[in-house]
């Protein structure tokens, strides 16, 4: 675990030199969401490049579609994509390498960044694997700002409705989206009452950003029976740098010259924070 986190701040590094070669991209909720997307890569899922073709490898949708520098950077360190590849062609025309999830790259399942149709795919998906008997865990994640979508509702209500115990969804509540506060924009609390009036078991974790509290939750989420699961992960926009964190306007931005260098002295302060505190 204690060498997850210091990859999280390599990943991190290599998230902001994606959207930097790119001039594009939504730093913020990638820093938010990418503990999440590690603890599912490298603790949880069943899924890696020799079983891509294998009916019971679980499957992932990023709903939050334009966090996908986060799951570019994590998929490189899977083996997947090959990051300089990554980095050369961001945002870049013509690439394979678009500003949200592209299902013609390995380990991708679904075209997504369309808000609110990750966890209505991941249900018919949940409900597919249960019907052919497959052992498969259906995954997705997606941003608080996102549940201002009806569709989201109508994918929680059929998931309740046939008991998929086979999907757990993530929501990754840093409480901020591109207009400001969620609770401002379209209020929200409380995620876990709404959660369980559409019959859904509901995990909080109060650190979102902790992948040992990720790691257990998931645990739990896989323990539970006869319903679905949520995560209500309550992270921070912006994670890992001062400069970043809890302002709506790192939404999506590009660092200066001056910015990137702060943010990159502070990934390595909390890297180096984090080796001493293992070897202690």
């Amino acid at each position: 675990m204690e060498n997850l986190k210091a990859l999280s701040y390599d990943l991190r590094k290599d998230v902001v030199d994606i959207i930097m070669e790119g001039k594009a991209g939504h730093i913020g909720g990638d820093m938010s969401v990418i503990d999440i997307l590690i603890t599912l890569y490298y603790r949880e899922m069943n899924i890696s490049l020799d079983n891509l073709e294998d009916p019971n490898r679980d499957l992932f949708v990023l709903s939050k579609g334009h966090a996908v520098e986060a799951l570019y950077a994590v998929l490189a360190s899977k083996g997947f994509l090959d990051l300089e590849e990554v980095k050369a062609g961001f945002s870049k025309f013509g690439t394979r390498y678009i500003g949200h999830p592209n299902n013609k790259l390995p380990g991708i399942e679904m075209n997504s960044g369309s808000l609110g149709h990750g966890l209505s795919v991941c249900t018919g998906m949940a409900l597919a694997a249960r019907m052919d008997r497959r052992t498969s865990r259906v995954y997705t994640v997606m941003g608080d700002g996102e549940l201002a979508e009806g569709s989201v509702w109508e994918g929680a209500m059929a998931a309740g409705h046939y008991k998929l115990d086979n999907l757990c969804a993530v929501v990754d509540r840093n409480r901020l989206q591109i207009s400001g506060s969620t609770e401002e924009v379209m209020s929200q609390d409380s995620q876990e009452e709404r959660w369980a009036s559409f019959g859904w078991h509901v995990i909080s974790v109060p650190d979102g950003n902790d992948m040992d509290q990720l790691h257990r939750a998931f645990e739990e989420a896989g323990r539970t029976k006869g319903q679905p699961s949520v995560i209500i992960a309550y992270t921070v926009k912006g994670c890992g740098s001062p400069v970043m964190e809890n302002q709506a306007g790192w939404h999506h931005r590009v660092p200066t010259a001056e910015e990137y260098q702060q943010i990159i002295s502070d990934f390595a302060r909390e890297k180096e924070a984090c080796c001493h505190e293992s070897n202690t």
